[in-house]
Protein backbone atom coordinates (compact mmCIF):
# COMPACT_ATOMS: atom_id res chain seq x y z
CA UNK A 1 0.00 0.00 0.00
CA UNK A 2 1.50 3.62 -0.85
CA UNK A 3 0.68 6.06 1.32
CA UNK A 4 0.86 9.83 1.40
CA UNK A 5 4.80 11.25 1.66
CA UNK A 6 3.08 12.92 4.83
CA UNK A 7 1.64 9.81 6.47
CA UNK A 8 4.87 8.02 5.93
CA UNK A 9 6.76 10.32 7.79
CA UNK A 10 4.88 10.24 10.61
CA UNK A 11 4.88 6.83 10.83
CA UNK A 12 8.58 7.11 10.78
CA UNK A 13 8.98 9.78 13.37
CA UNK A 14 6.18 7.88 15.92
CA UNK A 15 8.58 4.65 15.12
CA UNK A 16 11.91 6.43 16.54
CA UNK A 17 10.24 8.23 19.23
CA UNK A 18 8.87 4.60 20.53
CA UNK A 19 12.36 3.05 20.31
CA UNK A 20 14.09 5.67 22.23
CA UNK A 21 11.47 5.97 24.82
CA UNK A 22 11.08 2.16 25.09
CA UNK A 23 14.79 1.68 25.54
CA UNK A 24 14.43 4.07 28.15
CA UNK A 25 12.30 2.91 29.83
CA UNK A 26 13.73 -0.40 30.05
CA UNK A 27 16.88 1.40 31.17
CA UNK A 28 15.18 3.22 34.49
CA UNK A 29 13.53 0.33 34.65
CA UNK A 30 16.96 -1.67 35.12
CA UNK A 31 18.64 0.84 37.10
CA UNK A 32 15.47 1.49 39.31
CA UNK A 33 14.53 -2.04 40.55
CA UNK A 34 17.97 -3.21 42.32
CA UNK A 35 17.92 -5.43 45.33
CA UNK A 36 18.22 -2.28 47.25
CA UNK A 37 15.00 -1.02 46.04
CA UNK A 38 11.95 -1.91 48.96
CA UNK A 39 9.02 0.01 49.94
CA UNK A 40 11.30 1.15 52.90
CA UNK A 41 13.25 2.65 50.26
CA UNK A 42 10.15 4.84 48.80
CA UNK A 43 9.32 5.63 52.05
CA UNK A 44 12.16 7.82 52.50
CA UNK A 45 12.43 9.03 48.94
CA UNK A 46 12.72 12.46 50.43
CA UNK A 47 15.85 11.49 52.02
CA UNK A 48 17.16 9.91 48.91
CA UNK A 49 17.21 12.57 46.01
CA UNK A 50 19.24 10.17 43.47
CA UNK A 51 16.50 7.12 44.15
CA UNK A 52 13.69 10.00 43.77
CA UNK A 53 14.65 11.01 40.48
CA UNK A 54 15.01 7.34 39.08
CA UNK A 55 11.41 6.51 40.57
CA UNK A 56 10.43 10.17 38.56
CA UNK A 57 12.23 9.15 35.39
CA UNK A 58 10.36 5.64 35.86
CA UNK A 59 6.48 7.56 36.46
CA UNK A 60 7.69 9.72 33.71
CA UNK A 61 8.97 7.49 31.05
CA UNK A 62 6.04 4.95 31.60
CA UNK A 63 3.67 7.03 31.23
CA UNK A 64 5.39 8.91 28.14
CA UNK A 65 5.77 5.56 26.38
CA UNK A 66 1.99 4.54 27.46
CA UNK A 67 0.85 8.13 25.88
CA UNK A 68 2.79 7.70 22.60
CA UNK A 69 1.74 4.38 21.44
CA UNK A 70 -1.89 4.78 22.98
CA UNK A 71 -2.73 8.52 21.51
CA UNK A 72 -0.35 8.81 18.60
CA UNK A 73 1.37 5.46 17.22
CA UNK A 74 -1.65 2.90 17.78
CA UNK A 75 -3.95 5.65 15.67
CA UNK A 76 -1.34 6.26 12.66
CA UNK A 77 -0.61 2.93 11.79
CA UNK A 78 -4.78 1.79 12.46
CA UNK A 79 -5.28 4.52 10.30
CA UNK A 80 -2.18 3.51 7.47
CA UNK A 81 -4.22 0.29 7.72
CA UNK A 82 -7.19 1.92 6.63
CA UNK A 83 -8.70 1.21 9.77
CA UNK A 84 -11.13 3.70 11.29
CA UNK A 85 -10.11 4.95 14.24
CA UNK A 86 -12.50 6.70 17.32
CA UNK A 87 -12.05 6.71 20.58
CA UNK A 88 -9.41 4.89 22.73
CA UNK A 89 -11.41 2.04 23.57
CA UNK A 90 -11.80 1.26 19.83
CA UNK A 91 -8.81 1.78 18.82
CA UNK A 92 -7.18 -0.38 21.65
CA UNK A 93 -10.44 -3.51 20.62
CA UNK A 94 -8.77 -3.05 16.82
CA UNK A 95 -5.09 -3.28 18.02
CA UNK A 96 -6.04 -6.09 19.95
CA UNK A 97 -8.16 -7.99 17.35
CA UNK A 98 -4.48 -6.80 14.92
CA UNK A 99 -2.23 -8.75 17.46
CA UNK A 100 -0.51 -5.10 18.68
CA UNK A 101 -1.79 -5.02 22.15
CA UNK A 102 -1.88 -8.30 24.20
CA UNK A 103 -5.12 -7.10 26.11
CA UNK A 104 -7.18 -3.65 25.89
CA UNK A 105 -8.49 -4.55 29.05
CA UNK A 106 -4.35 -4.51 30.29
CA UNK A 107 -4.30 -0.94 28.86
CA UNK A 108 -6.44 0.21 30.24
CA UNK A 109 -5.44 -0.98 33.92
CA UNK A 110 -1.83 0.50 32.92
CA UNK A 111 -3.22 3.43 32.25
CA UNK A 112 -5.28 3.55 35.83
CA UNK A 113 -1.92 2.39 37.31
CA UNK A 114 -0.37 5.52 35.02
CA UNK A 115 -2.87 8.19 36.63
CA UNK A 116 -2.28 6.66 40.15
CA UNK A 117 1.27 7.00 40.08
CA UNK A 118 0.97 10.72 38.71
CA UNK A 119 -0.97 11.63 41.21
CA UNK A 120 -1.08 10.01 44.57
CA UNK A 121 2.83 8.94 45.65
CA UNK A 122 3.40 12.14 47.47
CA UNK A 123 0.57 11.39 50.19
CA UNK A 124 1.25 7.53 50.74
CA UNK A 125 4.30 5.64 49.81
CA UNK A 126 2.82 2.41 50.12
CA UNK A 127 0.43 3.20 47.11
CA UNK A 128 3.35 3.93 45.39
CA UNK A 129 5.46 0.82 46.24
CA UNK A 130 2.26 -1.07 44.85
CA UNK A 131 1.83 0.96 41.57
CA UNK A 132 5.67 1.17 40.98
CA UNK A 133 6.12 -2.84 41.21
CA UNK A 134 2.47 -3.26 39.46
CA UNK A 135 4.25 -0.95 36.78
CA UNK A 136 7.52 -2.97 36.88
CA UNK A 137 5.05 -5.64 35.83
CA UNK A 138 3.99 -3.84 32.92
CA UNK A 139 7.21 -2.74 31.01
CA UNK A 140 7.08 -5.66 29.37
CA UNK A 141 3.59 -5.37 27.38
CA UNK A 142 4.68 -1.73 26.63
CA UNK A 143 7.98 -3.02 25.13
CA UNK A 144 5.72 -5.82 23.10
CA UNK A 145 3.05 -3.46 22.44
CA UNK A 146 5.92 -1.27 20.35
CA UNK A 147 8.18 -3.75 18.77
CA UNK A 148 4.80 -5.07 17.62
CA UNK A 149 3.99 -1.66 15.72
CA UNK A 150 7.47 -1.10 14.50
CA UNK A 151 7.48 -4.91 13.37
CA UNK A 152 4.28 -3.88 11.48
CA UNK A 153 5.47 -0.34 10.18
CA UNK A 154 8.75 -1.94 8.84
CA UNK A 155 6.71 -5.47 7.34
CA UNK A 156 5.08 -2.92 5.17
CA UNK A 157 7.83 -1.24 3.73
CA UNK A 158 6.62 2.04 5.24
CA UNK A 159 9.65 2.90 7.47
CA UNK A 160 11.88 3.55 4.01
CA UNK A 161 10.84 5.59 0.91
CA UNK A 162 8.33 4.42 -0.98
CA UNK A 163 9.92 2.74 -4.13
CA UNK A 164 9.36 4.02 -7.89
Amino acid sequence: MNLPEATRLRLQFLCRVVGREARYLQQTTQRLFTDAFTAQAVAQLESDPDRAERVEAFVGRFGRLQDTLGDKLIPAVLAALGERCGAAADNLDRAERLGFVASADEWFAMRALRNQMVHEYVEDPAVLWDALQAGRRYVPALADTAQALVAEVTRRGWDRPPSG
